[in-house]
């Protein structure tokens, strides 16, 4: 109800109203939260501690690049990539965050609320903790004071929590937004004794309901001491609070501004001192100039120092249709940004700051000047599920980007290189036909998921569940991994995979992880977590 296809009706129910409701619907009583018996790791475990090598958080780094440059794994490896071990989720169809890996160990959030810290090399559980309700953002691995390690991540109830990263003990939880749909969807970002969280909503589909007095949530990044979590700044993607604009016809008192959610990882810019965060779409007529924009945060204040908006009145809530009177009447085609930003620093020591959009627009931008648009290239057709939806990769010369266009039939997506300096296509990998039943849930090439990068291979997954790598030279496919099938499990949890959507793989120390079924916008469910290494050793 709360993750999977009944999410947008569940909008505004507390996770005890939801049981209830299943408790009625089935007549049955829940089960023991009590994790399950098998599958744990043998007693005696070492001590954890982190390596530089592991892929820490959403992008692996600050600059949130997603390319990892010591994987472990050479190009020529990657055809002789084989399962490992499968872990499933339980309590869940949905394979909901993206892995992160440190210290030998892999942390993961799931759409049951679970957050597990499993063994990379055998899939063992050291630990578990339970958020209460689904978290979807990657895990955040940090090093506090007193050598404590500590793992951050948010959840769909705009709580940011911290544990212990070793036992997976609570060290405090804060909930950085007020507003009955925030949620925190992006990696909260470390850096220097503070944790960087952005808040995203789904305020979008409460707006479908003729009585819901549309709209009052404001994006926002929030500052937070990771030591004790306790709030430093907040900064609004929206600067002016909600106020009251016009009334319907049945007496709906509606408001704006509103929207301009954060739904990706922000960006660190040391040099700058500044935080990078690409913003969603409006949700009113009122206009603001911080949505379907990159936003520049001070580190230290949270002051706004610039915002570069690349699509103006992008007005939208969904349900809209002609007489629809709660809805913008000026309505946008829902164009924003889904994906974290990526600073890049090019040959000659010139920086540019990557954004990409759902409208398929990639845009180079300059960071030292108030994030003028130093180049911009449409690699698709873009829309409301399509362009460039959940995340790219770069490294210092060259941004692999994934398409999704989403109902383009058997010609969406693919996947594209581009040069960094120039904004020039180096080259375009078109999307493989799927290999199943076309009016099947799933069934798209569409590449929606966010993609990773090592030294000449690109990995991508795509909705019709097949994981895939390419040549970073060009573009060719080397290995092809279909994750919609059955697999056998090393906590004896049944798991299948499905659509691959969303998170995108983490890549460490000989090993390539990643989650199948993520099954919102008509995608295949699952609840699996994979492992791979070279010939599955």
């Amino acid at each position: 109800m709360f993750t999977g296809p009944m999410t947008m009706q569940a909008i505004g129910l507390s996770p005890d109203e939801g049981r209830a409701i299943a408790r009625y619907l089935t007549g049955k009583e829940f089960g023991s939260a009590e994790a399950p018996a098998t599958g744990f790791c043998p007693a005696g475990a070492k001590a954890f501690r982190p390596e530089p090598s592991g892929w820490n958080g959403w992008g692996v780094d600050s600059a949130n690049t997603r390319y990892q440059p010591n994987p472990g794994l050479t190009a020529d490896q990657i055809p002789k990539l084989k399962l490992k071990w499968a872990f499933g989720f339980p309590d869940t169809i949905m394979a909901y965050a993206q892995p992160a890996v440190s210290g030998g160990r892999v942390f993961v959030g799931s759409g049951s609320g679970k957050v597990y810290s499993l063994d990379a090399a055998t899939g063992c559980t050291y630990w578990i903790y339970d958020a209460g309700i689904g978290v979807r953002s990657a895990v955040t691995i940090a090093n506090l004071s007193g050598g404590r390690f500590a793992a951050f991540f948010g959840d769909i109830n705009a709580n940011v929590h911290a544990v212990d990263a070793s036992t997976g003990k609570l060290l405090w939880k804060v909930r950085v937004d007020d507003h009955p749909v925030a949620r925190v969807t992006g990696a909260p970002m470390f850096y220097e004794g503070r944790v960087y969280a952005p808040v995203s909503s789904i305020e979008e589909a409460s707006a479908m309901s003729t009585t819901y007095e549309c709209c009052k949530f404001r994006g926002s990044v929030v500052a937070l001491d990771a030591a004790s979590g306790k709030q430093i700044w907040k900064s609004y993607s929206v600067t002016d609070p909600a106020r009251p604009t016009r009334k319907t016809k049945s007496g709906v008192q509606l408001y704006g501004p509103a929207g301009a959610a954060i739904w990706g990882a922000p960006t660190i810019d040391a040099k700058r001192k500044l935080i990078y965060a690409a913003t969603g779409n409006s949700y009113t007529d009122v206009d603001i100039n911080t949505s379907n924009a990159v936003l520049a945060i001070d580190m230290e204040s949270g002051q706004l120092k610039w915002a570069r908006q690349v699509l103006p009145k992008d007005n939208f809530v969904m349900g809209c249709r002609p007489g629809k009177e709660d809805c913008p009447a000026e309505l946008g085609p829902d164009l924003d940004f889904g994906s974290s930003t990526i600073l890049t620093t090019v040959a000659g020591g010139k920086q540019v700051l990557l954004a990409g959009q759902k409208s398929s627009i990639l845009y180079g931008l300059d960071p030292d000047q108030q994030g003028k648009i130093l180049w911009q290239i449409k690699l698709g057709r873009g829309g409301a599920l399509g362009g460039i939806e959940w995340g790219f990769a770069a490294n210092s010369s060259t941004a692999y980007v994934a398409v999704s266009d989403r109902f383009g039939g058997e010609t969406s997506g693919g996947l594209h290189a581009v040069q960094i300096e120039t904004g020039e296509k180096l080259w375009s990998s078109l999307p493989s036909k799927p290999d199943c039943e076309p009016r099947a849930k799933g069934c798209s090439p569409a590449k929606s998921a966010a993609i990773s990068a090592i030294p000449g291979v690109v990995f991508s997954g795509s909705v019709d569940g097949h994981f895939r790598a390419y040549s970073t030279q060009t573009g060719e496919m080397i290995w092809d991994f279909n994750t919609g099938q059955k697999f056998q499990t090393v906590n004896g949890v049944e798991a299948s995979g499905g659509s691959l959507d969303s998170g995108g793989p983490a890549i460490a120390n000989g090993m390539v992880f990643t989650g199948s079924g993520y099954g919102l916008w008509n995608g295949a469910p699952g609840n699996v977590l994979l492992a791979f290494s070279v010939d599955g050793k």
